[in-house]
């Protein structure tokens, strides 16, 4: 059996996302009727769609069956990947940062800075990131009674507390942030770098290249910078870090420094963005967090959950396997659909109804296995530590005006979340 055609086109349609239902109602289609089978829409080649929370962490924890490197780690036309491959040499990946590489490489490069991201060297940065916290509060206070959360404040504080990490000057980070969103609302013309709808795959490709390449340029003078300069930052770990005794190649460094200033703040930023919403239209919820704060973990867990930021990463077999019964062949791709593996109903009771009390929460939003997410442990601690500023002063809150989330099929988010508040 393959999807049906239609619903196939939608798990593919960056709309879909933004839209949100559409995905989801796509989604609870394939856990009930075709949780494990192939999809081939128009101009894709043909993958198999993981939907199910248990079937993901089985390909998650098979990190040498399932590769991420030997085809592009994101879903990608026939086209695009042709073209990027020309670009590159062969190679399907315009970066080649920890999520496209496998062992021996993804460790070696893990461990670089794998230390840095671990709870007991983040803990003396969290009087650092409660000072940040508290002055997006007062920023936010300053606003009066009306703000866009996502723009005023979710997009802000994360984006500041991952510079501050990696040593970008402050004066930069206007340009960061428009570079991410750059690059993860490549199919949104509010937020991509020509203002259309639709490209050609060549303008799609070369779009996505070219802000790649301000990147680098601007990471190639931080890492000149930091070889005379070596600082107590990310930078210089990177700038002067070695694997297997040889300095980072170029497009590995770039690479690192790529992951760790978009998705070092884009999730967390999404993920603090839709919680608020969350709560804005869940009076209920934000009474419960507000009258008991031990629920803040709580709440955090179940945003991760509930927004899942990163949508999907693609995986390719590198042996004949069986999966849930159905026989995956040596080089089939696989789309590991990680927001129907957090709302799959064998795991999650009413997986569509935010609630912070939810226990246990086991999303998968952060991956699993060798690939889990590097940076969890500080997006937690960011997100914590806001929140208990945040509710510490927040009396009330409620929609001010339809949120909106990004036209993005990959890492995709809210870009507006509208509100009326009261604080003290």
């Amino acid at each position: 059996m393959t999807i049906p055609s239609d619903i196939a086109q939608t798990i593919v349609d960056p709309r879909a996302y933004a839209d949100g239902k559409q995905v989801d109602d796509a989604f609870a289609w394939l856990r009930k009727e075709a949780p494990l089978e192939q999809a081939q829409p128009e101009g894709f080649d043909p993958f198999w769609v993981v939907t199910r929370h248990a079937d993901i962490l089985e390909v998650e924890r098979q990190n040498e069956l399932f590769h991420n490197g030997d085809r592009s780690t994101v879903l990608t036309t026939i086209e695009a990947d042709k073209k990027v491959r020309e670009m590159m040499g062969g190679s399907p990946h315009l970066v080649r940062s920890l999520v496209q590489m496998d062992n021996p490489d993804h460790m070696a490069y893990r461990r670089l800075t794998q230390g840095s991201f671990v709870p007991q060297s983040l803990r003396p940065l969290e009087a650092r990131i409660r000072e940040i916290a508290r002055g997006f509060v007062d920023r936010m206070a300053a606003h009066g009674t009306q703000c866009d959360f996502a723009r005023d404040v979710a997009f802000l504080y994360p984006l500041h507390v991952i510079m501050e990490v990696i040593g970008v000057p402050e004066s930069d980070e206007p340009r960061m942030l428009k570079l991410t969103q750059e690059l993860f609302g490549s199919a949104d013309p509010e937020l991509n770098r020509t203002g259309d709808t639709a490209q050609t795959t060549d303008e799609g490709v070369d779009t996505i290249q070219s802000v790649v390449m301000d990147f680098m340029l601007y990471f190639n003078a931080i890492t000149e910078d930091r070889r005379i300069n070596p600082r107590n930052d990310l930078a210089s770990v990177i700038a002067n870090g070695t694997v297997n005794g040889q300095p980072l190649g170029h497009l590995e460094a770039m690479s690192y420094y790529i992951i760790a200033a978009t998705a070092g703040h884009d999730t967390t930023s999404s993920t603090t963005a839709g919680a608020l919403w969350a709560l804005a239209e869940n009076p209920e919820q934000f009474a419960k967090v507000k009258a008991d704060p031990s629920l803040i973990p709580g709440l955090i867990e179940e945003s991760i959950r509930w927004v899942t930021p990163v949508k999907h990463f693609m995986r390719t077999a590198t042996a004949d396997a069986e999966l849930a019964g159905k026989k995956i062949a040596k080089g089939d791709w696989m789309m590991l659909s990680y927001p129907s593996g957090n709302r799959d109903e064998a795991v999650f009771a009413d997986p569509f109804k935010f609630n912070v009390e939810r226990t246990p929460n086991k999303h998968v939003a952060f991956g699993y296995g060798a690939h889990v997410c590097l940076g969890q442990h500080l997006a937690r601690m960011e997100m914590r530590v806001l929140w208990e500023e945040l509710f510490a002063r927040l009396e009330s809150v409620e929609l001010d005006g339809a949120p909106r989330n990004m036209t993005a099929s990959f890492v995709c988010g809210p870009k507006s979340v509208p509100i009326r508040f009261k604080m003290h």
